[in-house]
């Protein structure tokens, strides 16, 4: 009896660790010199490979180049394709000189067909020279975060003094994830440009073969040169989550994007996060109520440990002044998970709280000669 119970022990330990090195995901995976897979709703790494190291980029260099563009106020203004925006070697969207065009346009040539001139056509129209739109694109990368990159050309073609790292990448794709205009045109798999100037049409077609291949895949950008090999950054997102992947130099990126992605939504858990706020009130002054109760929606987090404590932390108003609306906010609460904030809801009033009406001077004196 004891020797079963034994064999029993010993198969489900075999099974655990057979489990865990399933699950696990080791560096010599990958065929990629760097890499990094990041959780962007808990700024959090999942995996890194030399994720620190500066590299060149390619064309995944044009993620910042149309996240510019896009973020100009009109991303919809028209330019006119000169012979010094097409005179560029490498990959071409078949931009001719005299082709007028749309800014918004140009980013799909970018990020679909990975067009060189297309990048040079929105530094010249953003900029009077490509070195002053280096310097929107590294103040850019600045604002982000971008601690080890440097921008030089706005294609990605090799220069001494152009490079990034996995991590930087990463970075920089969370934020253009962010922007909705951004997110539909890189998950585009074909797409065809109409110029303004004549009847001339280009059909592009995006290089990600991950858009068919990956399970939720929304993007990103596609890269390579000699000196930077095959450069990939990817994004999947599955029931709310999103995860971004970042291979430098990689021999094999379509499977190490594969890798990594399944590796992460693997760890990534829904949790429900106490939203119950009933216990909770705001004085209020010169209302016919006292104070007035809170409201917060119901909401769920997604975490990549689901052990870890989330904790919540509610900020409100210490008091308010009639009248109050109900739907106004009044403050919000704090969801916190290793030292970072996961989630911020919103506190709204939860009923309207009219002013009090004052009596006028005759009421009052009406009241005091009564008690007379």
């Amino acid at each position: 009896m004891l020797k079963k119970a034994i064999n029993i022990i010993t198969v489900l330990l075999l099974i655990t660790a057979l489990n865990i090195h399933v699950c696990a995901l080791e560096q010599e995976a990958l065929s990629a010199a760097s890499a990094v897979l990041y959780f962007p709703q808990e700024n959090k790494i999942l995996f890194e490979k030399n994720a620190y190291d500066r590299r060149s980029m390619a064309s995944t260099t044009k993620i910042m180049t149309s996240l510019i563009a896009l973020e100009q106020a009109s991303p919809f203004i028209r330019t006119v394709i000169t012979d010094e925006m097409v005179r560029v070697e490498g990959t071409s969207s078949g931009l001719r000189a005299g082709d007028e065009i749309s800014l918004d346009d140009l980013v799909y040539c970018m990020l679909l067909e990975s067009g060189n001139d297309a990048a040079n056509a929105v530094a010249l129209t953003l900029a009077p020279s490509y070195e002053d739109f280096a310097v929107m694109m590294n103040t850019r990368a600045a604002e982000i975060g971008m601690k080890d990159t440097c921008f030089v050309t706005p294609s990605g073609l090799d220069d001494e003094n152009h490079y990034t790292t996995a991590y930087d990448m990463a970075l920089l794709t969370a934020e253009a994830l962010k922007n909705d205009f951004f997110v539909s045109i890189c998950s585009e798999k074909k797409y065809t440009v109409d110029f303004h100037s004549s009847d001339k049409t280009v059909t592009l077609y995006n290089h990600n073969r991950l858009l068919d291949s990956y399970d939720g895949c929304i993007g990103v950008k596609t890269g390579f040169t000699k000196k930077s090999g095959r450069c990939l950054v990817s994004a999947a997102e599955r029931n709310g989550t999103v995860l971004v992947a970042v291979t430098l130099n990689a021999g094999d990126d379509w499977n190490d994007h594969t890798k990594m992605l399944d590796y992460g939504f693997s760890l990534i858990a829904e949790k429900e996060i106490d939203c119950d706020f009933s216990s909770f009130s705001v004085p209020v002054t010169g209302g016919v109520s006292e104070s007035v109760l809170i409201h917060g929606a119901e909401r769920k987090v997604f975490v990549s440990d689901t052990e870890k404590e989330i904790t919540r932390r509610i900020c409100l108003e210490k008091f308010l002044y009639a009248p109050v609306k109900k739907g106004s906010i009044i403050g919000y609460a704090e969801y916190i998970a290793e030292g970072r904030v996961i989630e911020k809801i919103p506190l709204t009033a939860a009923s309207d709280v009219e002013k009090t009406q004052h009596k006028n001077i005759f009421d009052r004196l009406g009241c005091l000669s009564d008690s007379w």
